[in-house]
């Protein structure tokens, strides 16, 4: 399959303390690659490096097989969305408010814009009847739900989600991760998830690897890890 996004050597930290002891990876076009690994193992910071919210020490970053110094604006435009830890709405304003954001931020308006929320929410239709209510009353689910519409209006080519499932009930996750799912069989979408979840991530995962004090200490089928024994060790 086609490499659309890798990284070699990458080593980062903050004040000091490495957090990314050398690491390697590569995403293939329509692929969902997921990362575990106890907390602190580095999970959440190699996402920021290849979204460019990071600088790495050391290593290098590859983009559909260039070397690429990642920034926020140029992997937007490459196709890149990253989806951040916790909800990430905007409490005071509407989920048609929050979306407008994001179409904003896309350039996007008129009947591009209106083409691209009905995308979204017949993908998502739960969000309809929440269109017109402050983020902050919605339910942690129904947050997250936005949260993932909004990265979606894009039509990412490439989706870097950071641990979706955080406060949600395993039945709710399964619901939110089904119609991305779907759309990434759709439109040969690859996904690189961080995950705690793991029975529910690795259902939805093609590879998965396992992340310890940050190095690569596993990278495999999701099937390997089947023994909860194992997977054990590897934590």
């Amino acid at each position: 399959m086609t490499e659309v996004l890798a990284c070699e050597g990458l080593k980062a930290g903050y004040g000091g303390r490495e957090v990314l002891s050398g690491v390697s990876m590569r995403l293939a076009a329509g692929e969902v690659l997921c990362l575990v690994g106890h907390n602190g193992a580095g999970k959440s910071t190699l996402l920021k490096v290849l979204f460019g919210l990071h600088r790495p020490s050391a290593g290098s970053i590859r983009l559909d097989g260039a070397v690429v110094r990642p920034e926020p604006e140029r992997m937007a435009k490459a196709g890149i969305t990253y989806l951040p830890e916790g909800r990430g709405v905007f409490p005071t304003l509407s989920v048609r408010e929050n979306f407008a954001l994001g179409l904003f931020s896309l350039g996007l308006k008129g009947a591009a814009a209106q083409e691209r929320i009905a995308e979204v929410l017949s993908l998502l239709p739960q969000l309809r009847p929440l269109w017109q209510r402050r983020a902050a009353t919605l339910s942690g689910g129904q947050q997250q739900m936005v949260s993932i519409g909004r990265a979606l209006l894009s039509r990412p080519r490439i989706l870097l989600m950071d641990e979706p499932s955080i406060g949600l009930a395993p039945k709710l996750f399964q619901d939110l991760l089904a119609p991305v799912r779907a759309l990434q069989h759709q439109r040969g979408m690859a996904i690189l998830l961080v995950e705690q979840n793991i029975a529910e991530a690795f259902a939805m995962a093609d590879r998965s690897m396992v992340m310890r004090s940050g190095r690569i200490i596993f990278e495999g089928p999701p099937t390997a890890l089947s023994d909860k024994t194992r997977l054990l060790e590897l934590f």
